[in-house]
C-alpha cells in the first residue's frame, strides 16, 4: 500500500503543472452534476402538477419540460467541455513521463541497459504508459463527476426527508468497504501482469530481432514452446487480476441495489401515510438511483487505477534509475586535442568477483597507431569503452593531452574521436541522413567526398534513389559490408582527431578491405588511432601493438619485433598463418 501511495504522489506531481486545465474540468463537472441534479426536481415538480384525470397543469408541466431540456443542454456541453479537458490533462502527463522516460534512458549507464532486455524497456516505454494513460482518463473522467455526484444528492435527499436519507447513508459504507478490499488485492496481481507482459515483449523483440539465427539452427519450435510459456503465465496473471478486479462492480451493484429498495419501501409507506408527495418520491428515487451509480462507476475506476498504477509504478523505476555519474560542475578540456593518452594503474572489472582489467598502464603520443590485439575475452573492447567513457574505471585514471577524462564533459570527449565498430548501426531515414548523423550540418560535396573515401559512392549510386534511397532501421536490406561501409563514411566526415575503429572491415571483403585499409592509412595520418582487430594482418603497420592477456598488456612493440621475441604475439600470429 506505501508502495501505491508513492506512485500516486509522482502522479499527482506530475499534473500539478496541469492545475489550470485541471480547475477548468472541475468547474465544468460541478456545472454538469449540478444540471444533472437539478432535473429530478423539475421533473417531481412536473408530476406533482399532474393532479388526476381531467386536472393537469398543462402550462407547469411545459415550462418545467422546456427547464429539463435547457439543464440538459447545459449538462451535455459542460461534460463534452470536461472530457476535452480531461483528454488534454491526460495525454499531456502521459507525454511528459514518455518524454522523461526516454531522456532518462540517453543518461542512464551502459551497465543498466545491458542487463535489462531492450524489449521491457520498449514495454514500459510504450504499453506500460499506454495503460496508465486509459486508467488516469477513466479516473478524471468518473471520479470527479462520482464524488461531486454523490456529496450532491446526498445533501437534496436530506433536505427532502433526512429520514430516508440517513437509511441511505447507512448502507452505503457497505460498498465502500467491499470495494477496499478488492482493490488492495489487485494491486500486486496487475503488478505482475505488467511484469510477465514486459518480459513477453522482451521474448518477441529478441526473437524477430535475431530470426535468421533462430531459423538457421531450427530454433524455432523451442522459441514457440518458450512462448508458449510466457504466454501462459500471461494468461493466468491476467484472467486472475481481470477476475477479482471483476468482482467489484457487481458486489457493489449488490449493496446499491439494497439501497434503492430501502429507498423505495420507505418512500412508499410515507406516501402512502400522505406526509410524501408522488413527485417528491420519484425524485427521491432518482436521487437514490443517481447517488447508487457513482459507486458502480468508481469501483471500476478503482480496478482501472490499480491496473494503472501498477503499470506507472514500472515506468517510474525506470525514471528512477540511477543515471551515469554526473558531468564535473567545471568540466576541464585540453586546450587543442592532440590526442596524447595517458593511462596509469588502471582498473575496471564488471562484477567484483571477476577482476578484468588490472594495473593497465599505457603511454600513447600524438598521432601513433596503438593496434590491441589478444584472445577473446582479454579486455580489448572493454579498453575501448573504458578510452570512451562509456564506462567509468574503479581505478586508476585516463588522461587526453593532460586530462583526467573524468574531469571532462562526455559530449566533448567523445566528439574527439571517431569509433568505426563491428557492429553496425543504421537508423531509419535516407543514406545521406545517415552519413551526416554526426554533422547535420554538411555539404552535399562533404558527404559525396566522405562517401568516395570510404568506397561507398560506388554502390550509393547503384540504389534507387541514391543517396536519398529510404532505409529502414538497422540498415533494412543492405549487406553488412555496405551497412559498415555507411559507418565508415560516417567518420570520414568528422575527421576528429581521434578513431578508434574496432574489427572495423571485419563484415567487409578481402578486395574491398584492402581499398578501405588505403583510405583508413590516409584518415589516421597525424590522427591518434587505437585499432582493435582478429585479423593481425590488417595490424602490422601499427607503430605500437599491445597484446593483451586476461586484462593485462603482457607484450608490447612493433609487428616485426613481437615476432622476433618468439612469445604470445608470435604464437597469435602463427596460429593465423600457420599452414
Amino acid at each position: 500500500m506505501d508502495n501505491q501511495l508513492a506512485v500516486l504522489k509522482k502522479i499527482l506531481r506530475r499534473i500539478r503543472r496541469y492545475l489550470p486545465v485541471l480547475a477548468l474540468s472541475l468547474l465544468l463537472a460541478l456545472i454538469y452534476v449540478a444540471m444533472s441534479l437539478y432535473i429530478p426536481i423539475l421533473v417531481g415538480q412536473a408530476i406533482d402538477g399532474i393532479v388526476a384525470a381531467g386536472s393537469v397543469d398543462f402550462d407547469l408541466v411545459a415550462r418545467k419540460l422546456v427547464y429539463v431540456a435547457i439543464c440538459a443542454a447545459v449538462a451535455g456541453l459542460s461534460q463534452w467541455g470536461m472530457n476535452e479537458m480531461n483528454n488534454r490533462i491526460t495525454y499531456s502527463v502521459t507525454r511528459d513521463i514518455r518524454d522523461e522516460a526516454f531522456a532518462h534512458i540517453q543518461t542512464l549507464p551502459l551497465k543498466y541497459l545491458d542487463s535489462h532486455p531492450q524489449g521491457d524497456l520498449v514495454s514500459r516505454v510504450i504499453s506500460d504508459v499506454d495503460t496508465f494513460a486509459d486508467g488516469l482518463l477513466m479516473g478524471f473522467t468518473q471520479l470527479f463527476t462520482g464524488v461531486m455526484t454523490i456529496a450532491g444528492t446526498l445533501i437534496l435527499m436530506l433536505t427532502i426527508r433526512w429520514q430516508i436519507a440517513l437509511v441511505v447513508i447507512l448502507v452505503t459504507p457497505l460498498s465502500l468497504v467491499v470495494a477496499n478490499f478488492i482493490a488492495k488485492r489487485t494491486y500486486s496481481m496487475f503488478r505482475l501482469q505488467t511484469a510477465i507482459r514486459g518480459e513477453q515483449t522482451a521474448l518477441i523483440d529478441e526473437t524477430i530481432g535475431e530470426m535468421k539465427v533462430v531459423q538457421a539452427f531450427g530454433h524455432e519450435q523451442a522459441s514457440l514452446e518458450q512462448f508458449d510459456e510466457v504466454n501462459g503465465r500471461l494468461e493466468a496473471a491476467s484472467l486472475r487480476a481481470i477476475f477479482f478486479s471483476s468482482l467489484t462492480n457487481p458486489s457493489t451493484r449488490f449493496v446499491n441495489a439494497v439501497v434503492y429498495a430501502g429507498v423505495a419501501l420507505t418512500g412508499a409507506l410515507l406516501a402512502i401515510g400522505g406526509s410524501f408527495s408522488v413527485g417528491s418520491l420519484t425524485s427521491f428515487l432518482s436521487y437514490a438511483n443517481q447517488y447508487t451509480k457513482p459507486f458502480n462507476e468508481i469501483s471500476g475506476v478503482v480496478a482501472e487505477l490499480q491496473n494503472a498504477i501498477a503499470c506507472a509504478g514500472r515506468v517510474f523505476e525506470l525514471i528512477e534509475a540511477p543515471a551515469q555519474t554526473p558531468e564535473p560542475a567545471a568540466p576541464q578540456r585540453p586546450e587543442t586535442v592532440h590526442g596524447a593518452v595517458e593511462i596509469q594503474d588502471l582498473a575496471f572489472s564488471y562484477s567484483p568477483e571477476k577482476p578484468l582489467i588490472q594495473d593497465f598502464n599505457l603511454s600513447v603520443k600524438p598521432g601513433q597507431r596503438v593496434a590491441i590485439v589478444g584472445p577473446t575475452g582479454c579486455g580489448k573492447t572493454t579498453f575501448i569503452n573504458l578510452i570512451m567513457r562509456f564506462y567509468d574505471p574503479q581505478g586508476g585514471e585516463i588522461r587526453l593531452d593532460g586530462v583526467n577524462t573524468r574531469s571532462m564533459d562526455r559530449g566533448e570527449l567523445r566528439a574527439s574521436v571517431g569509433m568505426v565498430l563491428q557492429d553496425t548501426w543504421l537508423k531509419a531515414g535516407t543514406i545521406r541522413e545517415n552519413i551526416a548523423m554526426g554533422r547535420p550540418d554538411a555539404t552535399e560535396e562533404e558527404i559525396l567526398a566522405a562517401a568516395k573515401q570510404a568506397h561507398a559512392h560506388g554502390f550509393i549510386k547503384r540504389l534507387p534513389q541514391g543517396y536519398d534511397t529510404q532505409i529502414g532501421e538497422s540498415g533494412g536490406n543492405l549487406s553488412q559490408g555496405q551497412k559498415q561501409l555507411l559507418c565508415i563514411a560516417r567518420v570520414m566526415l568528422c575527421l576528429p582527431p581521434m578513431l578508434i575503429l574496432d574489427e572495423a572491415t571485419s563484415s567487409i571483403d578481402t578486395r574491398t578491405e584492402i581499398r578501405i585499409q588505403k583510405a583508413f592509412d590516409t584518415m589516421m595520418q597525424g590522427r591518434t588511432s587505437f585499432i582493435v582487430a582478429h585479423r593481425l594482418s590488417t595490424i602490422r603497420e601499427a607503430d605500437v601493438i599491445l597484446v593483451m592477456r586476461d586484462g593485462r598488456i603482457v607484450e608490447q612493440g612493433t609487428h616485426e619485433s613481437l615476432l622476433k621475441r618468439g612469445g604470445f604475439y608470435a604464437q597469435l600470429y602463427r596460429s593465423q598463418f600457420a599452414h
